[in-house]
């Protein structure tokens, strides 16, 4: 699972790492990121990169209802080409999250104690994400997940799922603008080495959404 996260890079960094030749409109540094708040996404559309906005919970196109979105903030890549929610995504939306580190919360007793976590040799990475586009006669929404792989060593003391963190060289692979079967999609995730993970334990103050700001982050000696 992945239900929290960060972007606190400045503007210039972002764009340089996703190789973005627009400036980011209203970017500003995020310590908190919840489900069904805007965040930071990059897309092909066919002739260059893209980076805008996505509500985080993902609306699929035919839904009826935006609230399922806060159902939809992950999606488990095993399965997700199986999926009528995803299937489609799989083949040909395809996104970048930018991060620059995730936070899971570890069960001990009755507590959960929350960790940031962050590659050790990267300031900035991106999920592998899907994105749709949903209508109605009132508004339009660009909806985006976060797909999600079994914890491997590393997290596995934390918690049994982690999110896709895609390997820099391989960012360009995932948004290509060409049609995949979702199968491929799939395996494609299946196959990729994610770079080695670092954690510091942090204070309770992330547990709330509401709460935002570098204390987010600080470690717990």
């Amino acid at each position: 699972m992945c239900g929290r996260y960060t972007l606190t890079a400045h503007e210039n960094e972002i764009m340089q790492q996703f190789q973005l030749d627009m400036p980011i409109p209203d970017i500003q540094p995020r310590y908190n990121i919840a489900p069904g708040q805007k965040v930071l996404a990059i897309i092909h559309d066919g002739r260059e990169r893209r980076a805008g906005y996505m509500y985080w919970g993902l609306v699929p196109s035919w839904a009826k209802d935006p609230k399922i979105g806060y159902k939809m903030i992950n999606a488990r890549s095993e399965t997700a080409h199986e999926k009528p929610s995803f299937k489609k995504l799989m083949s040909s939306k395809r996104c970048l999250i930018a991060a620059d580190s995730f936070y899971e919360w570890r069960k001990e007793d009755q507590d959960k104690i929350p960790f940031r976590i962050k590659p050790k040799n990267r300031q900035l990475f991106a999920f592998a994400g899907l994105w749709d586009q949903w209508k109605s006669e009132k508004e339009e929404r660009f909806t985006c997940t976060i797909l999600t792989k079994a914890a491997n060593e590393f997290m596995e003391d934390i918690h049994h799922r982690m999110p896709v963190i895609l390997p820099e060289d391989q960012q360009s692979e995932w948004i290509k603008p060409v049609k995949w079967q979702p199968g491929e999609a799939a395996q494609f995730i299946d196959q990729i080495d994610m770079d080695p993970l670092e954690s510091d334990q942090v204070s309770t103050y992330v547990n709330s959404a509401k709460n935002e700001g570098a204390q987010c982050i600080q470690p717990i000696k």
